[in-house]
């Protein structure tokens, strides 16, 4: 992070802006710390177990979103601590909630560090979905894991190539959206910032508009394409270049995630045409971009989409919660989840029916093991016990209902904008109360670590032996 921080100190230098002393500044900060830390740290090898691997992971992504909010903090901006921090766990989760006003005049140094902080947090999560939530069996991620454990299903050898080979896909996939967006009419500025908050379907813009303001279909074609690539398993991609192009297309997430991306695309874009007079074109333009940008949790916005009516809102609301597939940067409860759920009703549904015969869901072709089966069903319950106490909780703070339930299922989902006049489309965070703040940043960390990964750490029995 301190090596990063370097880049926009770099251009707020060349811009003339004060700020490139801020992010110089913590830039030698925070590799003090890191540098201290290491130094510290050197001994004989250390064996991580289960245990240090929960702590690990929860406190990186802590640390990482303090670090983060130092340039912003100290920058010309005015925020205080909770606003910077706030901005910087939107950041590194790949959430997009914004409490900044005014991205058009912002410094360049600012809007590029947020671009920088998502792009760490996508490449980030992809490599703990892929190496660390299958160790941990984390809300059915051991499924993943079990289809890695045969060396004939392996992509690569070890973890390390399989994270270093994701990472070089990832950024050259952020290299050709830059240079398709940059032909398309933005600044190589806004193409390179845009590029990296789109992969990681982040969805933090240079402008208060987010890409409406660019009122461009060549470029809101080009985002939909790389929204929808970085909610697909970056894994797969692997298998595409190592010529196994087919097991894209046969991923039951894969056909799950775009069957309902084409549905809901068609049902609002019918909605908007027969039921709300807009056009086809535009009804078709507008619902593939919104629904792409929502259910990829990216958050970019065209349009107020809130003014299509209450079942369009109502829609989105649900879509919010969905996510992407497994080893993407897209949050949410994930496809897969969703799958292993209805199959696992459907077997119950068949042995009610037929309480004699014998019926186990599979998955991908293979029986769904019970550990994994009980592990998503604790997960959606653990995922509906902290969706409600958090709304409760913002609901004290004198939030209304849209804004609290919207705010945390956008929070948690990692998707950035919510519904209504506050924080929806054309709002953001900067009015919200302070405490609420730090309890949405919460559920931005519960939501990119899986729940249970955070939860597990305020459990007694974590902390005995």
């Amino acid at each position: 992070m301190a090596a990063l921080m370097v880049l926009p100190a770099l251009v707020d230098a060349a811009a003339g802006n004060p700020d490139w002393s801020v992010f110089a500044t913590t830039a030698a900060l925070t590799l003090f710390v890191g540098v201290s830390l290491v130094i510290a740290n050197r001994g004989p090898r250390f064996d991580m177990q289960v245990r240090e691997a929960f702590l690990l992971t929860a406190l990186a992504w802590i640390v990482a979103a303090l670090a983060g909010a130092l340039p912003i903090a100290f920058s010309g901006l005015g925020l205080s601590f909770t606003d910077a921090y706030f901005e910087s766990m939107s950041g590194i989760t790949t959430t997009g909630s914004t409490v900044i006003v005014g991205l058009d005049s912002a410094p360049p140094g600012i809007l590029l560090w947020r671009s920088l902080l998502q792009m760490l947090g996508g490449i980030g999560f992809m490599v703990l979905a892929v190496a660390v939530l299958p160790f941990l069996k984390v809300g059915g991620m051991q499924l993943f894991r079990m289809e890695f454990s045969d060396k004939s299903e392996k992509v690569l050898p070890r973890a390390a190539q399989v994270a270093s080979s994701i990472a070089a896909i990832y950024f050259a996939l952020i290299a050709i959206d830059a240079t398709l967006l940059w032909l398309a009419g933005m600044t190589g500025f806004e193409a390179v910032c845009h590029a990296m908050t789109t992969l990681a379907t982040g969805g933090f813009s240079t402008s208060d508009q987010s890409i409406g303001h660019f009122d461009s279909v060549t470029i809101e074609a080009i985002t939909t394409i790389f929204m929808l690539s970085g909610a697909m398993p970056f894994v797969l991609y692997l298998e595409f270049i190592r010529g196994r192009p087919l097991r894209l297309a046969e991923d039951s997430q894969v056909r799950g995630f775009l069957g309902l991306y084409a549905g809901a695309v068609i049902v609002l874009a019918l909605w908007q045409w027969l039921g709300g007079g807009e056009p086809l074109g535009k009804a078709i333009r507008e619902t593939s971009f919104t629904v792409a940008s929502i259910m990829t949790t990216t958050g970019y916005a065209t349009t107020d989409y809130q003014i299509w009516g209450a079942f369009a809102t109502f829609t989105i609301l649900c879509l919010t919660v969905v996510g992407g597939c497994t080893g993407a940067t897209a949050g949410g409860i994930k496809i897969y989840r969703l799958e292993v759920l209805y199959l696992t009703v459907k077997a119950q549904i068949r042995r009610m029916i037929q309480p004699h015969g014998l019926f186990e869901p599979h998955y991908a072709g293979k029986p769904l093991p019970e550990a994994v089966v009980n592990s998503v069903l604790g997960f959606f319950f653990l995922y509906a016990m902290t969706f409600a106490a958090l709304s409760l909780a913002l609901g004290a703070m004198g939030l209304d209902f849209l804004t609290a339930i919207s705010g945390v299922a956008t929070a948690m989902g990692n998707v950035g904008p919510g519904l209504g006049p506050v924080i929806g489309p054309e709002g953001n965070f900067s009015s919200v109360p302070d405490g609420a703040k730090w309890l949405l940043s919460l559920g931005m960390l519960l939501g990119r670590l899986e729940l249970s990964t955070v939860m597990v750490l305020l459990l007694p029995a974590f902390w005995r032996g």
